[in-house]
């Protein structure tokens, strides 16, 4: 299951949470590496914008608890259909409609 999230850390001056950064980039490599979270990318400003791949809802829910845990932050979260999957929905609906 992919999902975009988006997230917006609280309002607090960056180099009071330095450590904090730093601690979460460790956090989410290993993420990285077992292929849970395809991309990342800090957002300019403030927040970061990830791709998760995961199997389920719960396994989300503990990926951002994790997250929060370390900058607490507000999520805005998508679920997506990969581009594969999106496209055989598409072609189904075209026979159906014939």
């Amino acid at each position: 299951m992919l999902f975009l999230v988006i997230s917006e850390p609280r309002p607090e001056p960056p180099t009071g949470i330095a450590e904090a950064r730093q601690r979460f980039w460790t956090w989410v490599d290993p993420l990285i590496a077992a292929g849970r979270v395809r991309s990342i990318h800090a957002k300019v400003g403030r927040g970061a914008v990830a791709l998760f791949d995961v199997e389920s809802n719960e396994m989300l829910h503990g990926f951002l608890n994790a997250w929060a845990d370390i900058i607490p932050a507000r999520f805005e979260v998508h679920a997506l259909i990969d581009p594969d999957s999106a496209q055989r929905f598409l072609a189904e609906q075209r026979k159906g409609s014939k």
